[in-house]
């Protein structure tokens, strides 16, 4: 994943994985999205946090995801 994207310090969020530049971790996101929310809604509640940068850790994911899946 783009480093420019996250990142996680032991003194921010107690060390979660957060949007760079923020105290917003992702893990948010995606608690967001399997609930009945939104990616409106977290950017919303979320102001600190890009649309381009929730969709580029999204694509990450799916990415991470599809290159990680077995072959059957």
């Amino acid at each position: 994943m783009d480093k420019s994207l996250v990142s996680r310090n032991p003194e921010i969020m107690s060390g979660a994985l957060c949007f760079t530049g923020t105290r917003v971790p992702v893990q948010s996101l995606f608690d967001y999205l399997e609930g009945s929310s939104s990616l409106e809604d977290f950017l919303e509640d979320f102001p600190s946090v890009s649309r381009e940068s929730a969709i580029s850790v999204l694509e990450a994911a799916r990415e991470r995801i599809f290159a990680d899946a077995p072959v059957a």
